[in-house]
């Protein structure tokens, strides 16, 4: 597996002038790019306290205290934002209410299933990003601002509210995309409880404004329901969001992304894969959480562009499992460490009474190869996430973990499905060299036309079928899948040369795996067992590099009886399925979906 860790200055050659020229207009990244890289090893860990995010009420109170549906007014900014008590205040661009009150990530937002929540998403960015924007990709190419979309992350609603890549907006509305119809987004919280999350989702700058700070968590509550359940439940001290994800830093506290790319006459800016050095939780680096002995919920999402976490707790402390994605689970899963994947949510229960510490620290941490899963045999360093001090006095615990969870929803049942799909995941590199220059699902560009209409109502097996060395998170927007089986391919260079075709350094290809003998390669292939914790629904999966991937897509509510949606899933843009490394997603490994009736 090639190592991308490239952050050399090498200099372009004449061939990508022309690209280098168009960055300098869209990006402001001159005067940061030549200063120097921050040693991470140089701030201290565990100084800054973990800080809870803003939280707004999706949802309003009327009448006799009913709920009604909330409207919310939600802005990007160009503010700063401290990340350490001994780095300068960083630029970022930022979600809030206000310029004032922006924050990184973005406030917390609580909605309540069924209760409607209407937002609308406000662009005050300016004429140029301060990160490099690599405009030789498939992107948005405003002549001036920052395009910007929102993307409602495990989300049930209609399309024209989905944040499709191609209803981008800059400020002022100076240039829109073509699929842009209104900044104002209507969530109708129709969906069984669970943890979501917002972030920017335009056209080939994902991964660059998250990055800058356009992200934040959304959560869907039924009381009713959970209160049942005994876990800490409704925020506060005892039910808290962890969002993780690394970050590189100039010395005088700039963001840092580095402006030259692997294959800089392709695409002069763009790299595969972004890793920071310094890991960030809520905003903050290697933070710290006083805590008292008694059972804690923390709701974790890994927000990084493509680094993965394999998460585990000093002091003898484990895992219970509650949920996964934007489901619960439907009975609890104890476990020492568990893979966590960009854009991957695990809803856990961590009891610090329990700890065998004595010393009144307990540290997360994580040891997952970058990129993932590495080299065979590649030992990964073991890294700090952020630290728990425990308090030494005990105390009584009211909450607990019951036998049961959420056991309502529908077991996978694979009678249900339709037809079967294949998926394959290709990653084209420059003739000569394994440098990567784009990736492509069923060797097709974003922009070629759609070729998978699900119909609403019905479930769909879909075989993944993953062609490149790296382990790809893969979303699927509206549907939630259950991961049903991983079987290895055997002579996989073979399989994918034929799969590939005369498209090894392009689009196109054979890319027909009936004719290129799935079954014989797959014939006595290794089965990798799906983490127990994984095996609810969910909208997001880890597809293991040369393995097919067996998938049941569920194209209906997880609990409407009737299969139809609360809305007209055929209206608007449509919806897309993609690989959710950020660097992938903006270079095309991503495709449009059409639901039909």
């Amino acid at each position: 597996m090639e190592v991308r860790r490239f952050l050399g200055a090498c200099l372009l050659v004449s061939a990508a002038w022309q690209f280098v020229f168009q960055a300098a207009v869209l990006a402001d990244d001159g005067e940061k790019q030549g200063a120097r890289l921050l040693d991470a090893g140089r701030l201290e860990k565990f100084v800054d306290e973990l800080p809870d995010m803003p939280v707004l009420r999706g949802y309003g109170v009327g009448e006799g205290g009913m709920l009604v549906a909330g409207e919310l007014t939600v802005g990007m900014y160009d503010t700063t934002w401290k990340f350490h008590r001994d780095l300068p205040a960083t630029r970022v661009f930022a979600f809030g209410t206000s310029k004032e009150t922006a924050t990184v990530p973005g406030p917390t937002i609580f909605a309540t299933r069924g209760v409607p929540t209407h937002i609308t998403w406000t662009n005050h960015l300016p004429p140029r990003h301060f990160l490099p924007w690599d405009s030789s990709l498939a992107t948005a190419r405003p002549r001036t601002g920052v395009p910007t979309v929102v993307h409602l992350h495990g989300g049930v609603q209609q399309s024209t509210s989905d944040g499709h890549s191609m209803a981008w907006f800059t400020s002022g509305f100076s240039a829109t995309g073509p699929h842009f119809s209104s900044p104002s987004y209507s969530y109708p919280n129709e969906q069984p409880p669970g943890n979501l999350w917002y972030h920017d989702h335009a056209m080939g700058l994902t991964r660059v404004n998250i990055l800058a700070g356009l992200l934040g968590a959304y959560r869907v509550s039924d009381p009713a329901a959970e209160a049942k359940l005994g876990i800490p439940t409704g925020g506060g001290e005892f039910d808290r969001n962890l969002v993780l994800f690394d970050r590189d830093f100039t010395r005088d506290g700039a963001l840092f992304m580095n402006a030259t790319g692997n294959n800089p006459t392709v695409h002069p800016q763009w790299q595969p894969e972004y890793f920071g050095s310094v890991v960030v939780v809520n905003g903050k680096a290697w933070p710290f959480l006083r805590v008292r002995r008694r059972r804690y919920r923390f709701r974790i999402l890994n927000a990084s562009n493509a680094r993965f976490f394999k998460l585990s707790l000093s002091g003898g402390l484990r895992f219970v499992h509650v949920g996964s994605d934007s489901v619960y689970l439907a009975k609890p899963v104890v476990t020492d460490e568990f893979l966590l994947a960009p854009s991957e949510m695990a809803d856990v229960v961590v009891d610090f009474a329990e700890t065998a510490t004595t010393s009144g620290a307990v540290v997360l941490r994580s040891d997952a190869p970058a990129p993932y899963p590495g080299d065979p045999g590649e030992k990964a360093d073991t890294v700090a996430v952020m630290k728990f001090v425990v308090s030494r006095k005990p105390e009584h615990d009211p909450s607990s973990v019951p036998a049961v969870l959420m056991p309502q929803y529908p077991k996978p049942d694979v009678q249900e499905a339709v037809l079967t799909r294949r998926i394959a995941m290709y990653e084209y590199t420059k003739n000569g060299t394994d440098e990567p220059t784009h990736l492509y699902l069923n060797g097709r560009a974003y922009t070629d036309p759609v070729t998978e209409t699900p119909r609403e109502g019905t479930s769909e097996l879909w075989e993944v079928i993953n062609l490149t060395d790296d382990n790809h998170p893969l979303h699927v927007h509206l549907a939630v899948f259950a991961a049903l089986e991983q079987r290895s391919l055997r002579s996989v260079d073979e399989f994918r040369e034929c799969m590939r075709g005369s498209a090894s350094g392009g689009a196109g290809g054979r890319n027909d795996a009936e004719a290129c003998g799935l079954r014989r390669h797959l014939a006595g292939g290794r089965r990798h067992a799906v983490p127990r914790q994984e095996r609810g629904w969910k909208n997001v999966f880890k597809v293991r590099p040369s393995t097919v991937t067996t998938l049941l897509v569920r194209f209906r509510p997880l609990e409407e009886r009737s299969g139809r949606f609360p809305f007209d899933v055929t209206a608007g843009p449509g919806y897309v399925y993609h690989c959710h490394i950020l660097d992938h997603e903006d270079n095309e490994m991503m495709r449009p979906m059409k639901i039909v009736r």
